[in-house]
């Protein structure tokens, strides 16, 4: 049996192959602290599509009635599809003009859910549209402060006068449409801006 008088030359070796296995080992990707904030907003974004199918309580067959007229809203934002947008690497550019849509929408469903009182109209679903609007748009601002940037201010839009049941119906229909469309490029872009800020996959 061979005895080691020096145990220092082991010792250091274990020591080398200690650090080595530490180093080599996998470690969790470190995510923004934005993430929280990110995961806080899709689940308001998922009930505000639900929502917007109920605005205005029509079948589809119903809706095809509607499809030939003319939008009258010329307040609502056109969300952007190109693969450009989604491609910018800009988190407080696309946060800015999500805030902006946010609050547009905001405003719209606001002013229908006043149109639908005034003439007797059930308006829970316009009503609780506004609230999740109003909990989006907190969110968004919130993480634009934290980026130290001023979250935008949207100027109050110019909206038609509504006359009849039958305006509130057609306006119902248009923001439904409308915010389906936001709804769907709201969930890409902040699944976009989970990706740039390597947020965990849930």
């Amino acid at each position: 049996m061979k005895l080691i008088h020096d145990p220092a030359p082991c010792l250091l070796h274990l020591l080398l192959l200690a650090e080595l296995f530490v180093h080599s080992s996998s470690r969790p990707t470190h995510s923004s602290p934005l993430c929280g904030m990110f995961g806080a907003m899709i689940p308001q974004v998922d009930k505000l599509m639900n929502l917007s199918k109920k605005l205005h309580d029509l079948s589809d067959d119903e809706l095809l009635n509607f499809a030939a007229l003319e939008n009258r809203l010329h307040g609502l934002p056109h969300m952007q599809h190109t693969a450009a947008h989604f491609n910018s690497p800009k988190i407080n550019v696309s946060l800015s003009q999500l805030s902006v849509y946010t609050q547009s929408f905001k405003l719209h469903v606001d002013w229908l859910v006043t149109a639908k009182d005034n003439f007797s109209l059930p308006s829970q679903s316009a009503g609780g549209a506004s609230t999740h609007l109003l909990q989006l748009s907190n969110l968004i601002n919130t993480t634009l402060q934290q980026m130290s940037e001023e979250p935008p201010q949207f100027p109050s839009p110019s909206l038609p006068v509504v006359s009849t049941a039958f305006d509130v119906l057609r306006f119902s229909v248009e923001i439904s449409e409308r915010l389906k469309v936001f709804c769907n490029w709201s969930k890409r872009v902040l699944r976009h801006l989970q990706r740039l800020s390597h947020c965990p996959r849930r």
